[in-house]
């Protein structure tokens, strides 16, 4: 049966309480930094990335920076992060285009975000909601984990969930819903063995105490 509207406002209402002051974790002031930084959390935590990304963004200021740095000495200097050859790849590549097409500046829009090299609707959402300001349901591993559990989709594709959640609230609610969710993956309702006795929805929850 869909969740209802109040439900799912009772949801957001108790993750909200629970986790105040819930929030992108990656470190970034531009909307720039902010890109990279979620490229190079893929299969990372974003503590690491955040260890990594100070010298980084001193390093590397524009999008033509990037594009033009030795492949090299950003591997290394991302390469703690895993994959490094790849991301390196995917940033110089995203970069390259930033600079062809954009001026050097990240779009604000979904379908010009995704067509960057390394940028999917993930990452598009989170760049637009944290940087941007613009409502967005952003589904990372714990989004996905924490919103089946809660009952809120069946679905296992992140752009399926993406949009069954979308459909849940009205668009002002997305940002704060998926960063709540995020926050209590984090925090709470661990991929192993979540915290049931401890969840703050667990009156709410269909799963709870079945791990």
């Amino acid at each position: 049966m869909k969740p209802t509207l109040e439900h799912v406002h009772e949801l957001l209402r108790r993750l909200k309480k629970a986790y105040p002051n819930a929030h992108c974790e990656l470190d970034f002031k531009t909307p720039l930094e902010l890109l990279v930084a979620t490229i190079l959390s893929a299969q990372c935590t974003d503590a690491r990335v955040n260890e990594v990304t100070p010298a980084l963004f001193a390093k590397f200021k524009t999008a033509q920076a990037y594009a033009k740095a030795s492949t090299a000495e950003l591997e290394k200097l991302i390469h703690s992060t895993g994959f490094y050859k790849n991301k390196a790849r995917s940033i110089q590549n995203c970069c390259t285009q930033l600079a062809m097409e954009h001026g050097g500046k990240v779009p604000e829009s979904m379908e010009e975000l995704i067509k960057l090299a390394g940028v999917g609707r993930k990452t598009a959402n989170l760049v637009r909601a944290y940087a941007f300001g613009k409502p967005g349901i952003i589904c990372d591993t714990h989004v996905l984990r924490v919103s089946e559990r809660l009952g809120l989709t069946k679905q296992k594709d992140a752009d399926k969930v993406e949009a069954d959640l979308a459909a849940l609230l009205p668009e002002r609610d997305w940002t704060a819903f998926s960063t709540a969710l995020m926050t209590h993956g984090r925090r709470c309702c661990f991929a192993r063995k979540p915290s049931c006795p401890t969840c703050p929805v667990r009156e709410l929850c269909p799963s709870a105490d079945m791990f």
